[in-house]
């Protein structure tokens, strides 16, 4: 696996409010393509659904948009979902009993790195941007596709309970997801509306 980038030379993303209406949200009933077979409507799951939400996986060898580094937020897929690999045990012992990452890309894409990374849990495939549009997650466009932005969901009882947006610098976001778990607090913000 390649190392992280240098994250001070990265520009990184700002709150633009493109996520403010998240928190509390119902999660729509859209089946998303799943690495593992077949698909998954995250409204229908019980318990604790951990979703991030990223851009776009390179592959070795291939290079990466025009310009790709200078997009705030948009470098570090593969380190995030690194994390989320390394930390998965603790994730599910901290009662994540779902871990999905989402991403534009279409499903053989997704699988190919879902199985070069060893990832324990599924990539699910919104290349329709049914749910990105259900849910109007914030998007931007490289490379003559429309991405999206960086950001970690915890849902619970189909009701987005944490949010986590702009996602900087991604490798640490799972360390942050799991800390929110430890904590009680995504339980909370879902009782308080937030």
């Amino acid at each position: 696996m390649p190392e992280a980038p240098d994250w001070s030379t990265i520009p990184a993303p700002h709150d633009d409010g493109a996520a403010a209406h998240l928190p509390g949200a119902a999660l729509p009933t859209v089946p998303l393509a799943s690495t593992a077979g077949g698909t998954v409507d995250l409204a229908a799951l019980d318990g604790t659904v951990v979703l991030y939400a990223y851009p776009r996986t390179g592959r070795p060898g291939q290079p990466l948009p025009e310009g790709w580094d200078a997009i705030p937020g948009a470098r570090g897929c593969t380190p995030q979902s690194c994390a989320f690999r390394d930390h998965f045990a603790e994730l599910r012992a901290a009662g994540a009993e779902h871990v999905f990452g989402l991403s534009t890309q279409d499903t053989e894409y997704q699988r190919e790195a879902a199985e070069r990374l060893a990832l324990p849990f599924p990539l699910l495939s919104d290349a329709d941007l049914r749910f990105t549009r259900a849910l109007h997650l914030p998007t931007f466009e490289a490379a003559g596709a429309t991405l999206l932005k960086r950001l970690t969901l915890i849902a619970r009882g189909g009701h987005i309970a944490r949010v986590f947006y702009p996602v900087f610098p991604p490798d640490r976001n799972a360390q942050e997801v799991l800390s929110a778990l430890r904590a009680g607090l995504a339980g909370e913000e879902a009782r308080q509306g937030r």
